[in-house]
C-alpha cells in the first residue's frame, strides 16, 4: 500500500505494553534501555523507541519497512530477551499489537 503521508521505511510496526512488578521497574528500565544496542544491529527495524507509560508501565514502539522485518525483530534478541526475563520482572505477559502506520514525521 503506498501512503504518501509515510516513508516506505516506517509502513508498519509494533507496539507493546509492558507492565513492571513494582520492585522490579529499575530492571525493566535498564533492560529496555540496554535494548537500544540490540535495536541498532537489526537492518530491518527502522524506527525503535523504548517509553514509560507510568510508574510501572512500559512501552516499546518500532517501525519496519516490511513484513519480513517485522517478523524478524519478533524473532530477534530483543524479543528473546524480554520474554527470558518476563516471568521475573513482570506483571503480566506484554501486551504485543501489529499495527500499520497512517502518518509520521521524522525530522
Amino acid at each position: 500500500m503506498t501512503n504518501a503521508l509515510v516513508p516506505e521505511t516506517t509502513r508498519i510496526g509494533l507496539l507493546a505494553r509492558i507492565e513492571a512488578k513494582p520492585e522490579y521497574v529499575r530492571e525493566v528500565e535498564e533492560l529496555l534501555t540496554g535494548a537500544l544496542a540490540l535495536a541498532r544491529e537489526e537492518a530491518g527495524t527502522t524506527v525503535w523507541f523504548a517509553l514509560r507509560l507510568s510508574p510501572t508501565t512500559f512501552g516499546i514502539f518500532d517501525a519496519f519497512a516490511t513484513e519480513e522485518g517485522r517478523q524478524a525483530h519478533l524473532q530477534g534478541k530483543i524479543a528473546a530477551a524480554l520474554m527470558e526475563h518476563a516471568p521475573e520482572l513482570l506483571a503480566e505477559a506484554p501486551e504485543i499489537l501489529t499495527v500499520d502506520v497512517l502518518a509520521a514525521k521524522l525530522s
